[in-house]
């Protein structure tokens, strides 16, 4: 249980660096084609980067509190209704 939290700890701060950081990212990675053509012009790949910093943050948290299962079950049921049953 100790592992997971701490797992989760370190997921969420290596999203919360992806988030705090984007501009570096975009400055060392380059831009994202498709983020700039969908979420504008200007930004968009900053933007896709700090959404990619949230969600890795969110993934780590649901690590940390064991809620992951829940949620890629859920996630899997809305596709494949009889998943698990």
């Amino acid at each position: 249980m100790l592992g997971k939290i701490i797992l989760g700890l370190f997921i969420a701060a290596v999203g919360a660096v992806l988030t705090i950081k984007a501009e570096w990212m975009y400055e060392n990675f380059g831009s994202i084609p498709s983020a700039d053509k969908y979420l504008g012009t200007e930004g968009g790949s900053r933007l896709a980067y700090k959404l990619i910093g949230i969600l890795v943050s969110i993934i780590g948290f649901l690590i940390m509190t064991n809620l992951i299962g829940g949620v890629l079950t859920f996630i899997i049921r809305l596709f494949m209704p009889s998943f698990g049953k």
